[in-house]
């Protein structure tokens, strides 16, 4: 199974038979909103300086 097939999205259509709108449920929705706003929050951080492991436990220690 897809994930638009997980998702069970309906479409509200016009006259023409055009897809206007998507129906979700709610639970799906929120994971959805979850999922880009880490995404975005991924893509702000791409050019920051890594560390590596032990350097981030010598800094929090």
């Amino acid at each position: 199974m897809n994930v638009v097939q997980k998702l069970r999205p309906q479409f509200i259509i016009d006259p023409n038979g055009q897809k206007k709108a998507v129906i979700l449920p709610v639970d799906k929705y929120e994971e959805l909103l979850e999922d880009l706003e880490d995404l975005a929050a991924a893509a702000e951080r791409r050019e920051e300086k890594t560390l590596s492991h032990d350097q981030l436990v010598k800094e929090i220690s």
